[in-house]
């Protein structure tokens, strides 16, 4: 969203302003989100959400409405969130973005999501296993705190 458009819709009252950008949303949408429709009532809130969501979400120099819709899917889908995956899927359709391109995306955030897992669980799992062998492990492979020997098998 350029300055002067922000400059604008600041320079409103706020009714109007929320007003106009509810139109914006359902001509963009084709609905009213939820999330959105909830917060049309606090405009100060609305209005500064809205300027950051269209800066980020609709005013894209560099990535085109289609992929903007497939990333929202995969993302949505990462993240579980049905609704946000709901309204992206109806916006994609509107858009002419078929099943099978969805699909991937949806696909894409799966394969990135059990790798995030994967990620950090075997990082912690590592770190962890290695902290409780050097604290475990004294000169006598007792713990130093409660003087239990050491039960962890030996590295090869």
């Amino acid at each position: 969203m350029d300055i002067e458009k922000i400059k604008k819709i600041l320079d409103q009252e706020p009714e109007e302003a929320v007003a106009e950008m509810l139109e914006d949303v359902e001509e963009r949408y084709g609905e009213i989100p939820y999330i959105i429709n909830f917060m049309k009532d606090m405009p100060s809130l609305f209005i500064s959400r809205m300027i950051y969501e269209n800066s980020v979400m609709r005013q894209m120099d560099f990535i085109d409405p289609k992929t903007v819709e497939l990333i929202s899917i995969a993302v949505a889908s990462a993240l579980r969130c049905e609704y946000c995956l709901r309204t992206h899927v109806r916006v994609a359709k509107r858009l002419g973005i078929s099943k099978e391109e969805m699909f991937s995306a949806t696909l894409i955030a799966a394969t990135i999501s059990s790798a995030a897992v994967l990620a950090e669980g075997t990082r912690s799992l590592d770190s962890q296993l290695n902290n409780i062998k050097t604290e475990m492990a004294d000169r006598d492979g007792n713990c130093s705190v409660c003087s239990i020997v050491s039960q962890l098998p030996e590295e090869e």
